[in-house]
């Protein structure tokens, strides 16, 4: 989890909490089946990171906004990852064994 955290931008690490609520939300709907959840998650996460992204990047030129698109589905898809692993570790210590 440390690796992953030090490639995930700081001020998006908020967004993989936000990610993890949203899929215990779908969880408990019982509207999304649950192995389309962590799919649904990664296309939050880039959506949520590609704002963050292009709000706060300069994009004057064509190699510009390729980093900007490139920066945001890296992100989306590790802040998706960490919201996964997450949710992993909290089944693991609740079960039993």
């Amino acid at each position: 989890m440390e690796q992953l955290i030090n490639y995930i931008k700081p001020e998006l690490l908020v967004v993989s909490v936000a990610l993890y609520i949203i899929g215990r939300a779908m969880k408990k709907s019982q509207w999304v089946l649950d192995k389309y959840i962590p799919v649904l998650i990664g296309g939050i996460g880039i959506v949520f990171c590609g704002f963050w992204v292009f709000a706060t990047s300069p994009l004057g030129t064509p190699q510009e906004i390729a980093l900007a698109v490139f920066t945001a589905l890296v992100q989306g898809i590790l802040v998706a990852g960490a919201s996964t692993y997450v949710n992993q570790i909290v089944k693991q210590l609740h079960k039993e064994e």
